[in-house]
């Protein structure tokens, strides 16, 4: 597949800066800089929610793989498994991701986590009042809305870049486990 949207040029700092941070610039800020104040409140949005800490950073990870496995965005399963070994998350549990439910590696509340990305991914949404009452319980109302709206913008992300033709561009590679492909 080859990106839809052609890409732009982005500003020289901002090139620079993402250049020095990951090797190579992302093709989804390429294509988003066609229309630069979007592009801008992307990353400033993309940058507040990453902020947040009410809800474990592996469980944002995990959900958002679990998204883009879902969807098919290979590329922020790629983007995502680098993140997981940039933040020193498990990689073991990590790459396992887009097979959750065959996988021994994860803990319940890990699972519920994956269930709950999964079911707000589905169209129409299959959130249960019960896995909703389980995530509640275990994390507490704040954590649980920080997790709701990572997983909402997880679907924005995978969304765009799929309609993009955006593909993975390597950045897993740097990880000494491969990435076990969707079960």
């Amino acid at each position: 597949m080859t990106v839809r949207i052609p890409k732009a040029d982005i500003p020289a700092e901002l090139r620079q800066a993402v250049l020095e941070q990951l090797g190579s610039v992302p093709e989804p800020f390429e294509v988003l800089w066609n229309h630069p104040k979007l592009a801008e409140a992307n990353q400033e949005f993309s940058a507040a929610i990453g902020s947040l800490d009410e809800a474990d950073a592996s469980l944002k990870t995990f959900a958002h793989m679990a998204v883009a496995a879902q969807v098919g965005c290979s590329w922020c399963l790629d983007i995502n498994y680098f993140h997981a070994l940039n933040q020193n998350l498990d990689l073991a549990k990590a790459s396992q991701v887009p097979r959750w439910r065959v996988s021994d590696v994860f803990t319940p509340l890990e699972r519920d986590v994956l269930e709950y990305a999964e079911a707000m991914t589905n169209t129409p949404s299959t959130v249960t009042d019960e896995l909703s009452a389980r995530l509640l319980d275990r994390l507490g109302p704040a954590a649980l809305v920080e997790l709701t709206v990572f997983i909402g913008f997880a679907n924005l992300a995978t969304r765009c870049n799929t309609a993009h033709g955006i593909t993975s561009q390597g950045y897993s590679e740097a990880c000494s486990i491969p990435l076990a492909p969707k079960a």
